[in-house]
């Protein structure tokens, strides 16, 4: 294992906590809305703005962990009846194919927090809407570092660490 993959492998564990942290914080939350709108007769604003962007948080900085995983939605019906060298360049393509769709998000994305970096939430003024999609483009580009691994140092899921979730 090179240095890269070391750096992959911390960079993988540190996105698999962020998500875990939205995701606890999201169904924490989400309860209290409801008993404070339903129980309490009082509704209350943050609630739902802070589970959308631990929403977000979860979706894009958790996606890199499914890849590298290899636990993504996949339909592997046609490229499972290909020879050895056909599921190789048919990998080769989902690379590079995958690398063209992170940095059009990683350029969209970006350009779309710059745009909106001074637009507050209403309902949470101390975050601007350029914050909240802030996981957008830093997930593009973790994935992006996933993808230039899997095509230097090949599929990662089997390794012990990466199957430490026990996801396979």
């Amino acid at each position: 294992m090179n240095a890269y993959s070391r750096l992959m492998d911390g960079l993988y564990l540190l996105c698999m906590g962020i998500a875990a942290v939205a995701l606890l914080i999201m169904v924490s939350v989400i309860p209290i809305g409801i008993f404070a709108r339903y129980v309490l007769n009082g509704a209350l604003s943050w609630p739902e703005p802070v589970a959308i962007v631990c929403m977000i948080i979860f979706t894009f900085i958790g996606a890199p962990v499914g890849l590298r995983a290899g636990t993504h939605i996949c339909v592997s019906m046609v490229t499972d009846r290909l020879s050895e060298t056909g599921q190789k360049w048919a990998q080769r393509l989902c690379n590079l194919l995958l690398i063209v769709v992170c940095l059009i998000l990683l350029q969209a994305s970006y350009s779309l927090c710059e745009a909106m970096w001074v637009q507050p939430l209403a309902a949470l003024p101390a975050v601007t809407y350029g914050e909240m999609y802030l996981p957008i483009p830093i997930g593009a580009l973790f994935t992006l570092l996933f993808v230039i691994e899997r095509i230097l140092n090949g599929d990662q899921s089997q390794r012990p660490l990466v199957t430490l979730g026990g996801t396979h």
